[in-house]
């Protein structure tokens, strides 16, 4: 397996570095206000992938910290609803009652 992952990342990266040797004509970007840039085809679609790479990042960013934050409420919550899970686990604190079901906390996924 370990020679499969190998032998697949040596493809992709062959079958890329082949399609930077074959875009090395000069393309021109224009943008507004008659500003052009020139440079390979190859730089020109790099850009163009990192910027929509770093965009969805942005975009993503709210949404990751939002489930961060209800993450560590609910580990809150959950450390707040049983105190003696910090405490390391005895024989003799092996065998306990069952918490009631209503102080009892359902698992957070995440999601």
């Amino acid at each position: 397996m370990k020679y499969f992952l190998w032998l697949l990342k040596a493809a992709i990266f062959f079958t890329l570095f082949a399609f930077a040797l074959n875009n090395q004509q000069d393309a021109t970007v224009h943008f507004f206000f008659g500003m052009e840039w020139r440079a390979p085809l190859v730089l020109v679609v790099l850009a163009a992938f990192a910027l929509g790479l770093v965009g969805g990042m942005l975009v993503m960013v709210p949404r990751w910290w939002k489930h961060r934050r209800a993450a560590q409420r609910m580990q809150a919550l959950h450390a707040q609803a049983t105190p003696d899970a910090a405490i390391s686990a005895t024989p003799s604190s092996a065998v306990h009652s069952s918490p009631s079901p209503a102080t009892e906390i359902p698992p957070f996924h995440g999601i």
